[in-house]
């Protein structure tokens, strides 16, 4: 009877092995990555960091007239700056997946929401000083402190984030026909809604990130996230080679990077300018 009871005891264990498979549950994740920082998404966020800073740096030489290039129209420059922004809110996304899995609570989101938040306010406040016709308002860090708090109400949703993602891709392309067939809707154009991103034109700022349709990229990052933590954790968690160690440096310390970036550089090209 006990070797009877051992062999049934023996099934159960590898029915329930079989039952998860090689598919890791988030909670299994969960309880092997406690708080801990993945390199991979560090390193990728690097990445985005160093083409924002050449990118900044061409823009500033182009301000202080040391090159003629016309990066607010020219699709050379455009494009590279929607991948940048891209890359930016795609690792947010992945970021706010390892937060959920790993059980980040509330008290712990607020206060790194409130470093973005403050953040976004310097940027205001200096993009002002230097720019008083053309301010930034809503940009990237602006999107990012709303958007952060959206996708962290919506972590829940699991694969229906991917859906919700389109959705936020795809609504923009109806602003303009929605516009024309009521008459021009201005008060979405204003500075108060134009940061929904349900625009006819775009505003005149030197950053804008609204919420459609980059909230779609973020919920795509977050959906992501989660698949990878679940089905590939691997990807996420391995090791990555010595020579990505600066990436995921400063992958870790991206806010700073972002903040300071753009004072040192214009300081220094205002000194070799003078």
């Amino acid at each position: 009877m006990p070797t009877r009871l051992a062999a049934i005891a023996g099934l159960e264990r590898r029915r329930r092995r079989a039952s998860i498979g090689p598919a890791t549950t988030l909670e299994a994740v969960s309880a092997t990555s406690t708080h801990r920082r993945f390199d991979r998404i560090d390193a990728l966020r690097g990445v985005a960091i160093v083409w924002m800073t050449a990118f900044h740096f061409c823009f500033d030489l182009d301000h202080f007239g040391w090159i003629r290039q016309n990066l607010l129209s020219d699709p050379f420059w455009t494009r590279q700056r929607t991948a940048i922004v891209t890359l930016f809110l795609f690792c947010a996304g992945l970021g706010q997946a390892v937060a959920f899995v790993q059980g980040q609570g509330w008290p712990r989101f607020w206060r790194r929401w409130a470093q973005i938040a403050g953040c976004a306010l310097l940027v205001t406040v200096g993009s002002a000083f230097m720019f008083p016709d053309s301010f930034i308002y809503f940009g990237v860090l602006h999107g990012i402190a709303l958007m952060l708090v959206i996708v962290r109400l919506t972590a829940r949703w699991g694969r229906w984030l991917w859906l919700a993602g389109a959705l936020a891709l795809l609504l923009p392309l109806a602003a303009v026909p929605v516009h024309m067939h009521f008459g021009d809707l201005a008060v979405l154009n204003g500075r108060w809604l134009n940061w929904i991103g349900f625009i006819s034109s775009k505003p005149v700022t030197q950053d804008y990130v609204p919420l459609l349709p980059w909230l779609g990229v973020m919920w795509w990052g977050m959906a992501a996230g989660q698949w990878l933590l679940r089905a590939r954790p691997a990807v996420v968690q391995g090791p990555i080679p010595r020579a990505f160690t600066p990436l995921a440096w400063l992958g870790r310390w991206s806010l700073s990077w972002y903040l300071v970036h753009q004072p040192v550089l214009i300081g220094l090209l205002m000194l070799l300018h003078s």
